[in-house]
């Protein structure tokens, strides 16, 4: 049987593990959000970069899309303008927060087709990028962002 300073420990312990978990529920999700959303982007728009020579895709790019990606069923040209352009497009949607659930699914399927046809063996880093676009998808961008200006001018005029 336990004794009563022992009962008294656990409930002690028991309580301030629950004050623990209470001040980690009141970390906002517009906080999160935003951070996924940046942290996410940066990593898409960085990629995005190394594709470009000036305002035009380079020849590494298309090469790398020929030699080293090789997708299947797509051209590796048109594979890779459609990257660069994803790549630099939809991260900007990400920042600003436009169409965030929209650009967060595109980039999440790019991040399914690099693990399953290019890099199999990434899939610590594409799981990381896959948990910030799916709390994007799941739970919206946050306040910080252009969707919820959208959303609540067309509550005011509904």
């Amino acid at each position: 049987m336990s004794s009563p300073s022992a009962v008294s420990a656990d409930n002690s312990l028991s309580r301030r593990l629950q004050d623990g978990v209470t001040l980690l529920d009141r970390i906002p999700h517009d906080l999160i959000a935003i951070v996924a959303r940046l942290s996410i982007a940066a990593v898409f728009w960085k990629s995005g970069q190394t594709k470009l020579d000036g305002w035009r895709v380079s020849e590494n790019a298309v090469y790398l899309f020929e030699h080293e990606y090789a997708l299947p069923l797509i051209s590796p040209m048109i594979a890779a303008y459609m990257a660069t352009l994803a790549e630099h497009l939809l991260p900007i949607l990400l920042v600003i927060g436009l169409g965030s659930r929209l650009a967060a699914l595109g980039l999440l399927a790019m991040t399914l087709v690099i693990q399953i046809f290019v890099y199999p063996d990434a899939w610590p880093t594409h799981g990381t990028w896959a948990a910030c676009l799916l709390l994007i998808i799941a739970r919206g961008p946050g306040r910080l962002s252009l969707d919820q200006l959208v959303a609540g001018r067309a509550d005011r005029r509904a």
